[in-house]
């Protein structure tokens, strides 16, 4: 090395396989997905303000009084989009579920003394799943103990934001697809989003040939005012669920002194989500990609196709 070079910096750790065993995929689940969360709960948090565009248009186009769930609500975001619906939120973190409580998350640009439940009663932790929300929409048993005379006991819509891609095996996925499907009454709808193994155009760079198993990292600085919210102006989409937010690299904050943790992805290629829904015993009711994500409004087989949901902000 001449004195004008730089030392090199320290390689990367090579990823952990992803597990092939339920057994293995929870303990895994629980090192690069569970404790990471509970680690990083309040720095994520605060990097998570804006709903997805077409998630809040989601929840707006829901007429008023219906019922639903957030599952993977995190730190509750979307509770509060539309306050003519009752949105019941859970996630597998306790830190996360414990921000949105201590936050409320009622609507804030909302000045008319409705009335809404308490953020205690809410928000719940629960794993995916072993959702506590099924009461009798799914699976051939419905919820009346296996007669399925009352398939229209579920919830009106679910919405399941940046969650499956965290499970480490194809089997458990669709698990948890299944889980959601189950939740809903005969004609509701679940919207779901994942991240994208096509990212070509993101900073991160993933694109069709990539390994879709990921470990992603999420470095904490050294010092608590690091890893306050910096002042400064963002793009559009600097605080989304996708797979472009802008965390440092392993190496990097390692040579800083910084702690690094690793998130487990599955990086979704293109139709893969809705092959996921069929499997789950559903349909995909409509799908599409939006800033390096996939999403699907899922129903059940039976459902007939609705129109997509408007824009979020539309009358």
């Amino acid at each position: 090395m001449t004195p004008q070079q730089s030392p090199a910096p320290p390689p990367e750790p090579a990823p952990e396989p992803a597990p092939t065993t339920a057994t293995a995929a929870e303990s895994y689940e629980e090192r690069h997905v569970h404790s990471v969360y509970e680690s990083i709960a309040p720095h994520f948090s605060s990097t998570r303000h804006k709903p997805w565009p077409l998630v809040a248009g989601f929840l707006c186009a829901q007429p008023p009084g219906a019922v639903g769930l957030d599952v993977g609500c995190g730190n509750g975001k979307y509770l509060g989009v539309n306050p003519d619906v009752v949105v019941l939120g859970s996630d597998r973190s306790a830190a996360l579920v414990a921000l949105a409580r201590e936050r409320g998350w009622e609507d804030r640009d909302r000045d008319r003394g409705g009335a809404v439940a308490a953020a205690s009663e809410a928000v719940a932790v629960a794993d995916g799943l072993a959702l506590p929300f099924r009461v009798g929409g799914g699976g051939s048993g419905g919820g009346d103990g296996g007669s399925g005379t009352r398939r229209d006991a579920g919830v009106d819509f679910v919405i399941c934001v940046a969650v499956v891609h965290h499970l480490s095996t194809r089997e458990r996925r669709v698990e948890a697809v299944r889980a959601l499907l189950e939740c809903l009454r005969e004609d509701g709808r679940a919207l779901v989003y994942v991240w994208a193994l096509e990212q070509g155009s993101s900073r991160r760079g993933w694109d069709e040939g990539a390994d879709q198993d990921q470990l992603v990292p999420w470095v904490m600085r050294t010092s608590n005012k690091a890893n306050k919210p910096r002042a400064k102006k963002k793009r559009k989409d600097d605080d989304s669920d996708g797979g472009g937010d802008k965390e440092p690299t392993a190496a990097a904050g390692d040579a800083n002194g910084d702690r690094t943790y690793q998130r487990y992805y599955h990086l979704y290629r293109k139709g893969e989500l809705e092959e996921d829904v069929v499997a789950a015993g559903g349909t995909a009711l409509d799908s599409g990609y939006e800033k390096d994500n996939w999403w699907v409004i899922a129903g059940r087989k039976d459902v007939s196709p609705l129109p997509p949901p408007p824009p979020a902000g539309s009358p």
